[in-house]
């Protein structure tokens, strides 16, 4: 028996874990994928690794920039860029961990109980009034007494309702599935070391584009790169088109082709190698308007991450703080962490 599950190990999750962790509670966090992040995620190929999901932070609040300048001080986190080109460059830092955003992730996770490559796929109260969660891949069941659920809006909603109003309330319900994802579509490319001309710029976000969102030169961003490699993210429009098809490489040769066009690089229409990953809930743009939300069940259970009040990094950061006080005051109403949770780990 656990006090507390959560469920995604992404920036909200592990700070809402790290919370409640500290204060004495058993937290176990279980995670679907193998690595820890959602999307902070970093791939590691063809000897060198890439950004593919968040590129950068660009930290606003006073709680989030403190916990930008921790992890500039653990070297971690350094600015990468403070110039982004659209039209005109938007001079604001921009800050990169060198070895992969999933970095950040990995420096979170510390001291936590965490299962990773197991995906729940069922959720029940038990005649002891405990939440008991079934796990895919071993059929192994889970026992909690409050549930964090820190995975986007529309996974949350396939995995609760069948809970129905009648457990968590219908209005409740009615609330997650009013949160809606954008998706995205990912490109990796790398190019031979004769590349040339290289941009003067590090990362362009396009305008209104059909194709494109954002591109990046991700290999600026490491010490001692190999060799050039940029990551692509495409429109959500675009990505919609094409979310579901079985091959994603001539998808991802199309945004490189349009870039190349775009940008006037030729040669970016010429990888040496080429991966594309598909995000399904890349961006939220309806969002809940609160920093969690609370279903009305007998036991305590609070969804949580960027959907909640927006603003991706940061807000998942503030969303998993807040889940932390909610689930606290719903159980034992211990002492929690300093608001600045960041002094757990200095």
């Amino acid at each position: 028996m656990n006090d507390i599950v959560i469920i995604g190990a992404g920036i909200a999750g592990l700070v809402c874990a790290q919370q409640l962790s500290q204060a004495g509670y058993s937290v176990l966090v279980v995670e679907k994928s193998r690595g820890l992040g959602g999307r902070l995620a970093t791939r590691r190929l063809h000897g060198t690794w890439a950004d593919h999901g968040a590129c950068y932070l660009k930290p606003k609040g006073e709680l989030f920039t403190n916990f930008v300048e921790l992890l500039r001080d653990r070297h971690i986190l350094e600015i990468w860029t403070d110039e982004v080109y659209e039209l005109q460059p938007n001079a604001v830092p921009r800050y990169v961990a060198p070895a992969g955003m999933s970095a950040i992730a990995k420096f979170l996770a510390q001291n936590l109980n965490i299962l990773l490559n197991q995906r729940v796929t069922e959720i029940n109260l038990t005649p002891e009034n405990t939440w008991r969660l079934t796990l895919e891949s071993s059929n192994e069941e889970l026992t909690a007494k409050a549930l964090v659920i820190a995975i986007p809006a529309p996974q949350a909603a396939m995995l609760l309702t069948p809970l129905g109003g009648g457990v968590l309330g219908q209005e409740f319900l009615t609330n997650l599935s009013s949160v809606e994802f954008a998706p995205c579509i990912s490109a990796i490319a790398g190019y031979p070391t004769s590349s040339h001309p290289l941009p003067n710029w590090k990362a362009f976000n396009f305008l209104d584009n059909a194709v494109l969102g954002w591109i990046g030169l991700d290999s600026s961003k490491r010490h001692q790169p190999q060799q050039p490699v940029f990551v692509l993210q495409s429109s959500a429009n675009f990505a919609q088109l094409h979310l579901e098809s079985s091959d994603l490489q001539p998808i991802g040769q199309q945004m490189l082709h349009h870039a190349a066009q775009a940008l006037e690089l030729p040669w970016l229409d010429i990888p040496e190698w080429l991966q594309v990953h598909r995000w399904r809930y890349a961006f939220p743009n309806i969002f809940w308007h609160n920093q969690v939300l609370v279903a009305q069940a007998k036991l305590p259970l609070v969804c949580c991450g960027d959907w909640c009040g927006g603003n991706l990094a940061e807000g998942a950061m503030l969303s998993g703080l807040a889940a932390s006080v909610e689930i606290n005051d719903h159980l034992n109403q211990l002492t929690l962490p300093d608001v600045n949770f960041l002094k757990v780990f200095t």
